[in-house]
């Protein structure tokens, strides 16, 4: 595994945390992706969020279109329970439990069948979201999702964000609940070619090309996004519940943030069809 310079000459791991034998460091920031007028302008954001390593300021998204933080990969330490939220219609206030946190080196080895089908189940205390998964044309990434649903890698864990302007999606899969968690690993970018993002498209949060790691989004109503990020499967079942989460809107009041519904993964489990 490769090493990056860290502040004072240490030196951290892809992940983000320092090698063993040096000081610690500090961990990765999400990435902001703007949908500004010109290609220029977005590689111009995208360095300028990178220096200042924190969460975006969400007052300019109207004007500048809409933005989210996509990321994946970082240290996975396991956060505190996060202050109670008011809670959706149809969804219960969620229990203590904590996700397990766990961490790999690297990315498993395949062991799904390319040319089988796989379904996911997300257990929340808002309900069920079933998907179908889409193991032909974005084989690694069903595989490590397949993976770590059987390690409940995912279990306990909340879903950090919400966007309600220009996109439309609820950003889950990291188990700090900060947007800077992941499994330890990062693997390739996938089925990019022709990606678009229509209601029900379930995709992989990054932090730029070939950085995925546990994190995906849940498109819950038609969204433009660049062909950025890899989409691995279509919600077949629970879009109310997708629906009914969006419409508690952003705790803070704003078009971008954590969801003013405390919403929590129970339990991920994959199935082949």
């Amino acid at each position: 595994m490769s090493h990056s310079p860290a502040p004072g000459g240490r030196t951290c791991d892809d992940a983000g945390r320092p090698n063993p034998s040096r000081n610690e460091c500090r961990r990765p920031a999400p990435v902001q992706i703007d949908f500004p007028h010109s290609q220029s302008d977005l590689d111009h954001s995208a360095r300028r969020d990178r220096r200042s390593r924190r969460l975006p300021v969400r007052s300019g998204l109207a004007a500048a279109g809409a933005a989210i933080a996509l990321l994946a990969g970082g240290t996975a330490a396991v956060a505190a329970p996060l202050p109670l939220h008011s809670q959706a219609p149809g969804c219960m206030i969620p229990g203590d439990a904590q996700p397990n946190g766990k961490q790999w080196p690297a990315e498993p080895a395949v062991t799904i069948d390319p040319n089988a089908g796989y379904t996911a189940t997300l257990e929340s205390n808002c309900g069920t979201i079933t998907v179908a998964l889409d193991a032909a044309r974005a084989t690694h990434t069903v595989n490590s999702f397949t993976f770590l649903a059987g390690e409940q890698y995912f279990d306990h864990t909340r879903c950090h964000r919400l966007t309600t302007e220009g996109i439309f999606v609820l950003q889950c899969g990291d188990p700090t609940g900060t947007g800077t968690g992941g499994p330890g690993y990062r693997f390739g970018d996938e089925n990019l070619a022709g990606a678009t993002y229509p209601a029900g498209t379930v995709a992989m949060a990054n932090s730029g090309p070939n950085t995925n790691g546990s994190q995906f989004f849940l498109v819950y109503s038609d969204s433009k996004l660049p062909p950025r990020y890899t989409p691995f499967g279509r919600v077949t079942g629970g879009m109310d519940v997708l629906q009914n989460i969006a419409a508690g809107g952003v705790k803070d009041g704003s078009g971008d943030g954590a969801p003013a519904t405390d919403i929590v993964l129970d339990s991920v489990a994959t199935a082949r069809r």
